[in-house]
């Protein structure tokens, strides 16, 4: 089967000047249509009709067929169909001719090679790109506009609005003449809509360098509740920083996809590190972020095999990974003195809602506790704090008790609710404004530690495991009282009872400690690190 691409690529476009040679990408205009017509599997040949020496030297160049294109053939008023018909050799015999504007240059290769399949397999004598879009619109008829529609209706409710691209028009060879090119036997075929861009005005330049030059992200994550589930929340916020929608791998064999809770990023679960591999040999990432505790030299240089090209970047890493990697950012650790590692408080990423609210204001009697041990707790700091906090001596004081997704036992802790001054929730959406009722909180060296901070809440901290002794933040000097890993419960008592006890002006310095450190600029300092990459 011979089947003819005809690109049309004259010199005199008003809008933009010179605008099928304009660099964009990296690459000349024309460069992307050339690119996809002349990898495609099932076009045979490929023929470029221009006016244009500029054109016609890349067209050369890049190995395709140029037709010059006779001057009555130039101007505005002459249609594609006379254009296309006059670019067929006389003297050869095609089955099919497709049209591939140079203004299209977000297509994908793949997305073609489908279309003309689809044509071939339905028998179609005309097929044209489109996309859906339904919306609520109006006509004119005599001076009045009139709605299209008879019920407005959500847009996902509405019928289908298919509406051309322009990015090709695949025709069976017997339909085209100099006035048509639509066969009797026509259908539509839906591209994605971030290859349904067309240049036509400078706007559409800015749009579509945009999305040739964004980044394609993949972010490999873990949690549970051994380790924690800190790196799930990192993760999901990080993914919510980059203009498009990050593939999101985690490890079947190490993480419940219920510790991701209700999203709708794109979640891909991998058995073990030889099918995240394999995975990733399929993908051109041009981002890896690694959120998975310690990584190895052995790690990184497979990861490096598979994704030469990519930038690779470590969340919380303390292993000898991050000799290979390209940043890494180590919040909740001390300084280090590699230039690639970004140590310390001032990298921290706070959840977005935690950026709305200010501190709280310190007041003369404590009066709400606020307790939570991160996502997981595996010392079951809350189990033991709950157990302490029924006795009759805390009746007085009213106690917000927060357990994590990946927390055990949740439903026996539940039990506690029926204690008037104890309110025990779970995996909550609206952390922040819980923890701004309450004056003072209990909690591990985790995230949680950040996000008291944020709100000035005086906290007593206690480490879950040998990990987190290392964390560098939530220590004394910044306005913690740290009482170290699986503490007495006659330690986490007294230390309690001191805090309730506390004067207001005790707990106004420390909260002065606790809001001396820049913790909201975090994100934005970060994400400005991995785009300079």
């Amino acid at each position: 089967m011979k089947i003819l691409a005809v690109i049309p690529a004259r010199a005199g476009s008003k809008g933009i000047p010179n605008k099928n040679i304009r660099i964009i990408g990296g690459r000349p205009l024309i460069y992307y249509s050339i690119k996809n017509a002349l990898a495609s599997q099932y076009i045979t040949d490929v023929i470029v009709s221009t006016d244009s020496d500029a054109v016609r030297i890349i067209a050369d160049q890049m190995g395709t067929r140029i037709k010059w294109r006779d001057a009555k053939l130039c101007g505005d008023a002459v249609t594609l169909d006379a254009v296309i018909a006059d670019a067929i050799p006389d003297n050869e015999k095609w089955d099919y001719i497709v049209t591939m504007q140079p203004t299209s240059p977000t297509l994908r290769v793949e997305t073609l090679d489908a279309a003309i399949k689809f044509t071939i397999d339905n028998g179609y004598e005309t097929v044209i790109s489109a996309i859906n879009a339904p919306h609520l619109s109006w006509g004119e008829k005599d001076g009045k506009k009139y709605p299209n529609y008879t019920e407005r209706l959500n847009r996902q409710y509405l019928p289908p609005c298919y509406m051309e691209t322009g990015a090709f028009v695949i025709s069976h060879a017997s339909v085209v003449t100099s006035e048509t090119r639509i066969g009797s036997k026509v259908d539509v075929f839906e591209v994605p809509e971030d290859e349904a861009q067309d240049v036509d005005t400078f706007e559409d330049l800015r749009s579509v360098a945009a999305t040739l030059e964004r980044q394609k992200v993949a972010i490999y994550v873990n949690g549970n509740n051994k380790r924690g589930i800190g790196h799930i929340y990192r993760a999901l916020e990080i993914a919510d920083e980059f203009y498009l929608k990050p593939d999101i791998y985690y490890d079947t064999n190490q993480t419940d996809p219920k510790v991701f809770g209700i999203t709708t990023h794109k979640l891909i679960p991998v058995n073990g590190i030889a099918d995240l591999f394999e995975r990733c040999k399929k993908e051109k990432y041009t981002i890896f972020i690694n959120d998975i505790l310690t990584t190895s030299i052995d790690y990184m240089i497979g990861l490096r095999s598979v994704l030469p090209d990519a930038k690779i970047i470590n969340f919380e890493d303390d292993g000898e990974g991050i000799l290979k990697a390209d940043l890494v950012f180590n919040a909740l650790y001390h300084d280090n003195d590699l230039p690639q590692v970004k140590a310390g408080e001032k990298y921290y990423i706070s959840g977005k809602t935690f950026m709305f609210y200010e501190p709280i204001k310190i007041k003369k009697k404590v009066e709400r506790i606020f307790i939570s041990f991160g996502g997981a707790d595996p010392q079951n700091y809350s189990d033991r704090l709950l157990n302490m906090i029924s006795k009759d001596f805390y009746k007085d004081y009213y106690f917000i008790v927060v357990l994590g997704r990946a927390k055990y036992n949740v439903e026996a802790l539940m039990e506690y609710n029926k204690y008037e001054n104890i309110e025990v929730l779970y995996d909550v959406s609206n952390m922040p404004e819980l923890m701004s009722s309450c004056d003072i909180g209990i909690t591990s060296r985790g995230r949680t530690g950040y996000e008291l901070a944020m709100l000035g809440i005086p906290s007593i901290s206690m480490a879950q495991n040998e990990r987190e002794e290392k964390h560098g933040f939530v220590c004394n000097e910044n306005g913690f009282t740290y009482i170290g890993l699986n503490p007495a419960d006659e330690i986490i008592e007294s230390n309690l009872k001191m805090y309730i006890n506390m004067s207001e002006e005790s707990r106004k310095q420390f909260q002065k400690k606790l809001l001396s450190h820049d913790l909201r600029s975090g994100r934005k300092r970060v994400m400005s690190l991995i785009n300079s990459l």
